[in-house]
């Protein structure tokens, strides 16, 4: 039976030091919001966190928490849920922390589908450290350093998370408190390495990052918020789709009611399809042409690192003709000394 927890529960008593209007105060709130939900015992979460403005989420968490090294947070996750698999373990990390010096780690930890749910706040910026470009800063971005621009193609995590294998994704903006929640408790709930990508505005080094799709005017054609089962409809009106162009071999937008398209036409969201195909086109839409693809993605099942080891675990044991630690000692050449 699920415990009856507010929000509130899960607050610290700490003063939070993030900049005033930061989107990750938005964040916090949709996390407490998605844990009370769940109802899962408060002593069972453990926040684990690198290096970087969102990596001081432990402190605010009324929660077990470990603020770790510069890109290694999904390293400690994982060891954390290795040692003890009841805890529901939360791993908060900045586009750098988890993209850059993280890398390696956030693509092992996703190939080998630990049980972990990964927090991903993208701002495409450093904030920390001052305003550097990181590894999803949009190309030609002026930055502290790249004041021409910068010449490298970003990555897109979604993209990365496909192509390590990940059988969860989802992606949200920090101002959505709702849709935030909602895709970080599928994210909790998923067995396996769930990541859940959140785009946050830094508002002192990257101010407007997302501004194409979070503008007041552009949202609602400019977002598209996925439902498994449902139809991909977005716009102010709801009179636009996205339809799968056989010629093109891709996604495109289309105006429902006109050229004879109707609801029937649109494409309806399958999270669960082990094919990934559609899915990285989704993940791969960018607005004006397309809008943001937004909510869960991807969630597909797959066998977990913790549930083979665990297996393998008691496999061995079964096996083993030692069974305590008599059993140790006297295996193998044993001398007698009189």
């Amino acid at each position: 039976m699920a415990e009856q927890y507010t929000p509130k529960d899960f607050k610290s008593n700490q003063e939070i030091r993030w900049c005033p209007g930061c989107g990750d105060h938005g964040i916090i709130n949709s996390v407490q919001k998605a844990m009370a939900e769940l109802g899962y015992p408060k002593e069972s979460w453990a926040v684990i966190s690198g290096i970087g403005c969102s990596s001081r989420f432990p402190y605010y968490m009324n929660t077990y928490g470990f603020h770790t090294i510069h890109g290694r947070a999904a390293a400690i996750a994982s060891g954390a849920k290795s040692a003890n698999p009841k805890l529901n373990i939360l791993q908060v990390s900045g586009d750098g922390d988890a993209l850059a010096i993280g890398g390696n780690h956030f693509i092992h930890a996703i190939r080998r589908n630990i049980d972990i749910t990964t927090l991903v706040f993208n701002n495409e910026i450093y904030g920390l450290t001052k305003g550097q470009y990181s590894p999803t800063t949009k190309l030609g971005t002026k930055t502290k350093t790249s004041p021409y621009g910068t010449i490298e193609t970003p990555f897109n995590p979604g993209e990365l998370v496909i192509g390590a294998q990940g059988k969860f994704f989802a992606r949200s903006l920090d101002m959505n408190i709702n849709l935030t929640a909602e895709v970080i408790e599928a994210g909790v709930r998923h067995k396996g390495t769930a990541v859940v990508e959140i785009l946050q505005n830094c508002v002192i080094f990257a101010d407007g990052a997302h501004a194409a799709i979070t503008d007041k005017e552009m949202k609602e054609e400019r977002q598209l918020i996925l439902k498994h089962g449902e139809p991909m409809v977005f716009g102010k009106n709801k009179d636009k789709g996205i339809m799968f162009d056989m010629k093109a071999g891709k996604l495109k937008v289309v105006e429902i009611g006109k050229d004879g398209i109707t609801l029937d036409d649109i494409m309806v969201h399958d999270a669960h399809s082990v094919n990934p195909s559609i899915h990285w086109m989704l993940v791969h839409m960018k607005a004006p042409e397309y809008p943001v693809a937004l909510g869960v993605i991807r969630d597909v099942e797959g066998i977990t690192y913790n549930d083979a080891l665990e297996g393998q675990i008691e496999d061995v044991k079964a096996k083993s003709p030692i069974h305590c630690v008599d059993d140790l000692l006297n295996s193998g050449d044993v001398w007698e000394v009189k």
